[in-house]
C-alpha cells in the first residue's frame, strides 16, 4: 500500500468532519525579517517594540497576515491540494496578537459541500481556527474552495451551503485588552491622516507598485508551507504557468496601501474576499482602497475602519472594479473587504 498522499478529493470531505493539519509552526523574528524582505511592509506597530510599546502593547507584534499565512497554509495539505480554485472567504477574527516564540497550528471543520453541474468538482466551505501553544485561537475564518473530483463515478453529497455574514460586526471585534492609541506619535507612524479624517465612500489610489518576479513569490509560497500544486508546479496547468498564491497578493496590497493608510494599523477581522483575475510572475500589482464604514470602539483612542482593498494589474482604469457585465473587471487582482484598527 502506498505511503504517499495525493489530498483529497471533493468526494472525501463530510458535513461536521474536523480536519488537524499537520505540521506546527513556531514563528520567530526570522518570520518578520523575511516578510518585510518579501513586501514593502512599513506598518509602524509591526516593525518597533519601541512604537508598540507606546500603544500599550508588551512589544512589536507578529503582522496579521503572517498569522493568516501561517494558519492558512497548514490547511493547503489537507483542504485546497486538488483545488481548481480559492473561492473566498467570510468571518474572519483576528482574536488575539500572535508574539515572536508562539506555536501556531491548524484546524479546519467542514461546513458546507456542492457538487457543480459538470459533475467533475464541487465547493468546499470549511471553518478553520489558528491555535498557539496554549490552544487560544488566534484567528478563524471561513473560506470556500472548489476541489476536483477524484472518481467522477462517486455520488454527489446532499448540498449544504451554509449562511455566512457578509460583514463581520464592529461590537463583535476583538482588540486587545491593553490597546491604547491615545499616546499615538503620528510622525513616526508616518502620516497625520486619524480616524477622523477619512470618510465613508472616499477612494484612496496607493500610488505605488510592484512587479512580481518568480523567485519572489516561490519563496513566499514556500515559507508559508503551501504545497498546492498550481503554484509550484508548471505541468499542473495547461498553459504551463505557476499561479501567484493568493495570499501572496494579498499582503502585497496591503503593505501598498501604507501609502494613504500608513495609519490603518491592526487588521481585526475579514468581512470577505476574491481572487479576482489570476495573477503570474511579470504583473506589475497597484492597489487602490475604498471606505466601507467607520466605528467607535470602546478602546481609549481606537477606532475601527473598514475598508475595501482592491489590487489590480498594469493597464487597469482608476478605481475600476466590476465591468459593465457586473463581473470583474479583468485587471482586477484581488477584492478584500476588512476592519482595522486607527488612532481617533
Amino acid at each position: 500500500m502506498g505511503k504517499t498522499n495525493a489530498g483529497r478529493f471533493f468526494e472525501d470531505y463530510r458535513i461536521g468532519q474536523v480536519i488537524r493539519h499537520a505540521v506546527p509552526r513556531t514563528v520567530a523574528e526570522g518570520e518578520r525579517a523575511l516578510y518585510h524582505a518579501l513586501y514593502p511592509a512599513r506598518h509602524a506597530l509591526y516593525s518597533s517594540d519601541e512604537f508598540a510599546a507606546r500603544c500599550g502593547l508588551e512589544s512589536s507584534p507578529i503582522d496579521d497576515l503572517i498569522a493568516f499565512h501561517v494558519v492558512f497554509g497548514k490547511t493547503v495539505p489537507d483542504v485546497s491540494l486538488n483545488a481548481v480554485a480559492n473561492l473566498g472567504y467570510a468571518e474572519g477574527r483576528w482574536r488575539l496578537p500572535v508574539w515572536p516564540g508562539d506555536t501556531l497550528r491548524s484546524e479546519s471543520e467542514v461546513i458546507g459541500l456542492k457538487e457543480n453541474s459538470n459533475g467533475k468538482s464541487g465547493v468546499v466551505y470549511v471553518r478553520t481556527r489558528g491555535y498557539n501553544q496554549m490552544d487560544e485561537v488566534v484567528l478563524d475564518y471561513v473560506r470556500w474552495v472548489m476541489v476536483r473530483k477524484g472518481d467522477l463515478s462517486a455520488p454527489a453529497p446532499e448540498t449544504v451551503v451554509p449562511e455566512l455574514k457578509t460583514v463581520v460586526p464592529p461590537e463583535d471585534l476583538l482588540i486587545p485588552e491593553e490597546l491604547d492609541f491615545t499616546e499615538y506619535d503620528f510622525e513616526l507612524a508616518g502620516e497625520p491622516h486619524r480616524w477622523g479624517d477619512y470618510a465613508v465612500g472616499e477612494k484612496i489610489d496607493h500610488v505605488d507598485g510592484v512587479t512580481i518576479e518568480e523567485a519572489e513569490h516561490m519563496l513566499a509560497t514556500r515559507l508559508w508551507q503551501n504545497t498546492a500544486k498550481v503554484h509550484f508546479d508548471a505541468t499542473f496547468r495547461e498553459d504551463g504557468r505557476r499561479l501567484i498564491y493568493g495570499g501572496h497578493v494579498i499582503s502585497l496590497a496591503r503593505a501598498l496601501s501604507f501609502n494613504g493608510l500608513a495609519n490603518a494599523q491592526m487588521i481585526v477581522a475579514l468581512n470577505g474576499g476574491a481572487h479576482a483575475n489570476p495573477c503570474f510572475a511579470g504583473d506589475t500589482v497597484r492597489a487602490w482602497s475604498e471606505v466601507l464604514d467607520k466605528a467607535e470602539t470602546d478602546a481609549p483612542g481606537v477606532g475601527a475602519i473598514r475598508l475595501r482593498l482592491v489590487a489590480v494589474k498594469h493597464g487597469a482604469e482608476p478605481f475600476t472594479l466590476r465591468g459593465a457585465d457586473g463581473k470583474y473587471a479583468p485587471e482586477v487582482l484581488l477584492d478584500l473587504d476588512y476592519w482595522a484598527l486607527m488612532p481617533l
